[in-house]
């Protein structure tokens, strides 16, 4: 067999690996696909769901994420507050979370944002129990790039073990009470947003983008194949 018909094995090899990285790509794609299918559907689930005593939706134990619920927590537990650095609409803002006392313990509240142009912070609210009403939502996990939990005094993480320190609670639950409604109506600039609004999901396009490359690797990898075997 001459030079120009032997199968090259150096192109072969980067073209094997390279389809691999391109299906394995479209293949996490499709599992983000009903990952993200999945979470959309209990956040909308979550809209119309009702609402019920928090100290029941933990004791029932499971996954309670997007649960709805409402608590009572007492004026006090605003004298102590942290806040936690956030995006909305690419703005840059602070959130602001607190720690409520339960019967078993504690649960760290995210009351809303705060934009990061607004300095001013009202004292705590006058003696007596705040109703509030929220979603549970576990913290998310940490990516490799992010910076220290906490620095100068400003949060980048959801770490509950160390926030809840921070605000002098004991035994948090596992996840986070995002506020769907005002938890200080007379503060306006305090807006709630217990999740995030307009989540995409192009998953499909980009699977389908990652075996389109695929495929069209495959076949230029065959056309040159069939080229060099037909020459004479």
């Amino acid at each position: 067999m001459s030079a120009n018909r032997r199968l090259p094995i150096g192109l072969t090899i980067a073209t094997a690996i390279s389809l691999v990285i391109l299906i394995v790509l479209g293949t996490w794609q499709l599992q983000r696909l009903a990952w993200k299918t999945e979470l959309l559907a209990r956040i909308e689930a979550a809209k119309t769901a009702p609402v019920n005593a928090l100290e029941e939706v933990l004791a029932e134990g499971g996954d309670v994420e997007f649960r709805r619920v409402w608590m009572l927590c007492p004026a006090s537990a605003f004298s102590r507050q942290i806040e936690l650095y956030g995006l909305v609409d690419s703005q840059s803002v602070r959130r602001l979370l607190i720690a409520c006392p339960t019967s078993t313990g504690s649960i760290l509240v995210d009351q809303g944002y705060v934009a990061d142009t607004v300095s001013a912070r009202p004292g705590p609210p006058s003696a007596g129990l705040i109703r509030i009403e929220g979603i549970l939502r576990k913290p998310d996990k940490p990516g490799p790039f992010n910076p220290a939990t906490e620095r100068d005094g400003l949060w980048y993480g959801r770490d509950i073990l160390a926030m809840a320190k921070a605000l002098g609670a004991g035994n948090p639950a596992p996840v986070f009470l995002f506020a769907s409604a005002p938890v200080r109506p007379e503060w306006q600039a305090l807006k709630p947003a217990p999740v995030p609004a307009g989540i995409p999901n192009r998953h499909l396009e980009y699977a389908l983008t990652w075996f389109g490359l695929a495929g069209a690797l495959l076949a230029i990898y065959a056309a040159m194949l069939w080229r060099r075997f037909k020459a004479r």
